[in-house]
């Protein structure tokens, strides 16, 4: 019985309608987790429908949690009103239970740092080293995050509560950032021996879909779901036939998803007729290029990586940057490009560095950069695939 799994897919969307139904983040939260464990002492087998039967044991767990606790009047009419209930109506334009948590868990009282921790952990069901891994933080920053989100929403008595239509906008932000986060947690795994978690995957690219039919006008939504179909796309052949990880380079293109590819360049062509440009758009538009034709155009990919280095300059975006100038100009102005970016405890700068250095023919150096990747890096596939690269310029394992 895959318990582990079941988590991983079930947990967000158990906590989302937990939410809705008991109008406290919180006591959802708490009521999941007494369903999982309780799983794990009662599942012989998975049932049928896991998500359900999580949800229904949460569900009474919160009513007998409710009526535990307190004698209050007020608390065991909430008890008996739950019992009595069956679906509460749902008001306001966001209609999907994860979708409207994530407006939720976004309300402009938390900080910004703390709304999309908070919801990556409650809709995505992340661990907090996966979070900090996302935010390339130490852990305990994370945690705290966490601990003040929950505090706030307590404290300031933030309801389970549908956003207006016009205050969707102001939201938008860090309800993008969640869903990118959430992909590229699934595209590139924290930790664990699987590359790609296939789940967080779809989950994000479904809620990336109704929040484009939601909100059919922002460009930036448009772009985001470009971004993670045409990256989606590539995902068959990222993964050799013996598990290992295939470079962009070295793909088999015949592989990618054509299907998504077209979607996702005919939602690029529909950013570029708005002519409102933003970070998740020009992504987008890079990945367009990776995708068009059966090589990369880039010079292309470097023109639009100055322009998001412009609107964005974030380190990670310094770095990809440095990639196209490894392929425009060589990796010596890319060595260069990358010797004031700073990006702590991240294994994919030290591995880039490695990269080029070894095109320079600097083996010494670019066999101890390999390691250093080896060592930070967290997934066992990207550990593998550096230490191979090391092996092979000096013959011994790191």
């Amino acid at each position: 019985m895959d318990l582990a799994g079941i988590y991983r897919a079930e947990y967000g969307r158990c906590v989302a309608t937990l939410a809705r139904l008991l109008g406290d983040i919180n006591l959802a939260e708490e009521a999941v987790q007494d369903a999982f464990a309780t799983a794990v002492e009662k599942w012989q087998e998975p049932p049928p429908n896991p998500g359900a039967w999580i949800v229904t044991t949460a569900r009474n767990r919160a009513i007998d949690r409710l009526r535990r606790e307190t004698t209050r009047e007020a608390k065991h009419a909430q008890a008996l009103l739950l019992y009595a209930q069956d679906e509460p109506e749902e008001v306001g334009p966001v209609r999907d239970d994860q979708l409207r948590l994530i407006f939720t868990c976004c309300h402009p009282a938390l900080s910004p740092d703390a709304r999309t921790a908070l919801t990556l952990r409650l809709l995505g069901g992340l661990e907090v080293p996966e979070i900090a891994r996302a935010y390339l933080v130490p852990e305990p920053t994370i945690q705290q995050r966490i601990v003040r989100a929950k505090k706030k929403i307590k404290e300031a008595g933030i309801s389970y509560r549908v956003p207006h239509a016009h205050e969707l906008p102001d939201r938008l932000p860090p309800v993008l950032t969640v869903l990118y986060l959430m992909f590229n947690e699934g595209y590139a795994a924290t930790a664990g021996p699987e590359h790609i978690r296939t789940d967080l995957c779809a989950e994000a690219i479904r809620l990336a879909r109704e929040l484009a039919a939601l909100m059919p006008d922002e460009p930036e939504v448009l772009g985001l779901l470009a971004l993670l179909l045409l990256t989606e796309a590539r995902r068959p052949a990222r993964i050799g036939a013996g598990g290992e990880l295939v470079l962009l380079a070295d793909q088999d293109r015949t592989r990618w998803n054509r299907a998504l590819i077209a979607e996702g360049h005919d939602l690029v062509r529909r950013c570029l007729r708005r002519n409102r440009p933003g970070p998740y758009q020009i992504q987008a538009a890079i990945n367009a290029v990776h995708t068009d034709g059966d090589a990369t155009d880039w010079r292309q990919v470097l023109a639009l990586y100055d322009q998001l280095l412009a609107i964005a300059p974030t380190p990670i975006v310094a770095l990809n940057r440095a990639v196209a100038v490894a392929e425009v100009h060589g990796p010596g102005l890319a060595l260069a490009a990358l010797e004031h970016v700073e990006l702590p405890g991240y294994h994919r700068l030290p591995a880039a560095r490695a990269d080029l250095l070894a095109r320079l023919g600097r083996t010494e150096e670019a066999a101890a950069a390999y390691a250093e990747a080896a060592d930070l890096a967290t997934n066992e596939t990207e550990r593998d695939y550096l230490q191979s690269r090391h092996t092979e310029l000096t013959g011994r394992t790191p």
